[in-house]
């Protein structure tokens, strides 16, 4: 009897893994080929879908896609992605000149299902004189590239990818075919020792990690010559709810549903929450119910449901909650019945039951917050990046880091909310931001904004680290900056030197950019002014606060209460139109520049108690020829007055705000 039990339990378990269509091979070598993909016509949804198998070379067999002999080395369902092998571009040289050049394309089929990833992938370049680019057709079209440039070695930093012996930059959305282009300045004469050649690829960003120095020379012999790059695929060419009603329509498991491709057109399907499988399987094979009793803590007894799970105490006991505390019988009842009367008792059992009402009600808001916000499909989308550190954490994680958000442990607050200082258990220390009401964003829409948020990768953009969902207006969850802000750093009693001023405006600048353009998607900070510019210990730059716009209220009275924080910075037409664009960025980017060189705040009263608004005076003092009315005296009497003028010129161009010029 037990026998068969395992065996039954086994071949269950062996039904979810095996996602194959019934009747077809499951696997080409050690990669699982999973349906609407199949080795051979007859297994795939559909010819762009088939999957060769390569066995003739004597070892372990490869799988490839026949439409385009792409390598394949994985499938993923969940997140519709397609790991493949990507040839390298390189340029060499030696003393004499032109030693080797090899510059692949790489191309998927017209209309087909396949697109390059624009979110997973980055153009990259190695080499310490080189100019990379690449040309891609997509439905926008594109020509971009980077460039990569050092003197010696001293400047390479493992690890960052900042220009400095490797750059990077972002790819648009729909491409299907790119060609690469690399290019030298001085032949590498300078660099021979130790960077004798240039290579640029198209790769998996979560994959690549740049070595230094080392990866310099001899990185396409250590790679076997190819790195990894993520397809995304999808079926048809159809959105969901046209698919649905099509008769081929692919999400055929009962317990699965359709989204979107947000790259290209098509659709793509998954298990609903609760569910493993595949979703393209009706019968074998698809979204079967997982048994979370066998993963999720229960100090009780654990009774596994349909897309879910309940976790109780055994009858006579009970727990605050049997997830995280034990069971323990209650108090002797009766003794006390007798010691004291029934009046208590009665009083006593109806508080438990108010109580225990409240607890419930409590746990059903904290479950409908975290649905709500889209707790379950961030789940599943950080569950299907390995490589991502982005945490989802409970109120009660949040309450314990900040000790019931205490206001001993208040950073800042503002128009958008509050910031707390936390030490999480493993003693490192955060940010935790606490904001007003927010604009009602869709669930499955704020999972992925804060999944692209969360991958957001650069030296002067602070790192978020995770966020909480179980509360009705999520909370966010930053690295900790130690140094404070510009804000009080510039309207505090220490001078700053022009050539800090200087330096501090350039990271900023640095950081804007990256968020615009090699972010991808581009974001629109949307709150730039000297309090979201922090420093560290060393007053290296960290804008924080990044994709605010993605987050602002369209209600006209909560717009006014985000705008309490920022007014002075925002530009006059988001004023007007309540919409947030790059060039809003631009714009209070140059108030950050004028209050550098005025040591005056956006907002200040003059001599006759009334306030005044520092872009409207600066511009007016740029028209009249007055400026040194408006500078800092500190600041003109470093005698630098050629590159002073210059900076305010700069600022100028930033508050114009006709047409586009306040972005050029």
């Amino acid at each position: 009897m037990f026998l068969g039990l395992l065996f039954l339990q086994f071949l269950r378990l062996s039904l979810v893994s095996c996602q194959a269509k019934p009747g077809c091979p499951d696997k080409c070598g050690d990669i699982s080929i999973p349906y609407p993909f199949g080795i051979g016509e007859s297994c795939s949804r559909e010819d762009l879908f088939t999957v060769g198998c390569d066995d003739t070379n004597g070892s372990t067999p490869i799988p490839y896609i026949e439409s385009g002999h792409l390598n394949i080395t994985n499938i993923s369902l969940t997140t519709g992605e397609i790991t493949v092998t990507n040839y390298l571009a390189e340029d060499c040289y030696n003393k004499s000149g032109y030693w080797k050049y090899n510059m692949p394309s790489f191309t998927l089929v017209d209309n087909g299902p396949l697109t390059f990833s624009y979110t997973k992938n980055r153009f990259t370049a190695l080499g310490c004189d080189t100019d990379a680019r690449i040309t891609a057709t997509s439905e926008e079209g594109l020509t971009t590239g980077c460039i990569s440039i050092c003197n010696g070695t001293r400047m390479i930093t493992e690890g960052s990818c900042d220009g400095f012996g490797c750059c990077q930059t972002s790819i648009p959305r729909g491409v299907r075919y790119f060609e690469v282009e690399l290019g030298s300045y001085y032949n590498h004469s300078s660099v021979l020792q130790f960077n004798p050649c240039s290579f640029a690829f198209l790769v998996d960003q979560n994959w690549f990690r740049f070595g230094g120095i080392s990866d310099l020379s001899g990185y396409k012999e250590r790679n076997n010559g190819s790195v990894p790059v993520v397809l995304d695929w999808a079926i048809s060419n159809k959105t969901c709810q046209v698919a649905e009603e099509e008769p081929d329509y692919a999400c055929v498991s009962k317990n699965s549903y359709c989204y979107n491709s947000t790259n290209g057109p098509g659709y793509r399907c998954n298990c609903t929450a609760g569910y493993q499988g595949n979703p393209y399987l009706k019968d074998s094979g698809g979204c079967e119910d997982i048994d979370e009793c066998r993963t999720q803590p229960c100090k009780g007894i654990c009774i596994n449901t349909q897309g879910s799970y309940k976790c109780d105490c055994p009858k006579g006991k009970h727990s605050v909650d049997p997830e995280k505390y034990e069971c323990k019988s209650p108090f002797p009842v009766v003794k006390v019945t007798l010691g004291i009367g029934i009046p208590f008792i009665s009083a006593l059992f109806v508080s438990w039951i108010y109580l225990g009402l409240q607890r419930r009600k409590f746990i059903n808001f904290r479950e409908k917050f975290y649905k709500q916000n889209g707790g379950l499909h961030l789940q599943n989308l950080i569950s299907s990046y390995p490589n991502i550190t982005f945490k989802l954490f409970s109120e009660e994680d949040l309450k314990s880091a900040t000790n019931k958000f205490d206001r001993n442990n208040i950073l800042g607050q503002g128009g958008q909310g509050m910031v707390y200082k936390g030490i999480l258990p493993n003693n490192q220390v955060v940010a935790v931001k606490k904001s007003i009401v927010v604009n009602a964003m869709q669930g499955q829409q704020f999972a992925n904004e804060m999944l692209i948020l969360s991958q957001i990768n650069h030296r002067n953009v602070v790192k978020l680290l995770g966020c909480c969902l179980e509360v009705e207006i999520p909370i966010l969850v930053y690295e900790f900056i130690s140094n404070g802000n510009l804000f009080h750093l510039i309207h505090g009693e220490c001078q700053l030197p022009l050539k800090t001023c200087l330096r501090i405006a350039a990271e900023a600048a640095c950081a804007i950019a990256y968020l615009h353009s090699a972010a991808s998607p581009p974001i629109i900070h949307g709150d730039i002014k000297s309090s979201n510019i922090l420093l560290d210990k060393n007053y290296t730059v960290k804008v924080s606060d990044f994709g605010a716009s993605k987050l602002t209220p369209t209600d006209k009275d909560q717009f006014a209460t985000f705008m309490q924080g920022t007014f002075g910075y925002l530009d006059p037409e988001c004023l007007q139109t309540g919409i947030l664009t790059e060039k809003s960025d631009v714009y209070s980017f140059g108030v950050v520049l004028v209050e550098l060189l005025s040591r005056r705040k956006a907002v200040f009263q003059d001599g006759s108690e009334q306030e005044r608004n520092l872009a409207y005076l600066f511009m007016t003092s740029m028209n009249d020829n007055s400026l040194m009315n408006v500078l800092d005296h500190e600041i003109m009497n470093e005698g630098k007055m050629d590159l002073i003028h210059e900076v305010s010129r700069l600022a100028k161009r930033c508050l114009s705000i006709q047409g586009k010029k306040g972005q050029q």
